[in-house]
């Protein structure tokens, strides 16, 4: 059977470290989620918490966005 869930039964792997560099940039979701936006990815407020709680996918194109916002590799959004 195919398991999409990590084994904390999470959506994402990247939830927890989104929200650690997020909290290191000391900025708000809202903020994050306008900061995607300038980036050319729609997403709100919402969605950037279900993200960070692991209840949402997350799509390689938002994890490249995310990348360009954080200044990191997305490779560190993955670990």
């Amino acid at each position: 059977m195919f398991i999409n869930k990590t084994n904390e039964g999470l959506n994402n792997v990247c939830g927890k470290n989104i929200a650690r560099l997020r909290g290191e940039m000391r900025i708000s979701q809202k903020k994050l989620a306008d900061k995607m936006q300038l980036v050319g990815i729609d997403i709100d407020k919402n969605a950037i918490q279900r993200i960070e709680c692991g209840k949402r996918f997350v799509t390689d194109i938002e994890i490249i966005a995310f990348s360009k916002v954080f200044d990191v590799s997305f490779e560190e959004l993955l670990k």
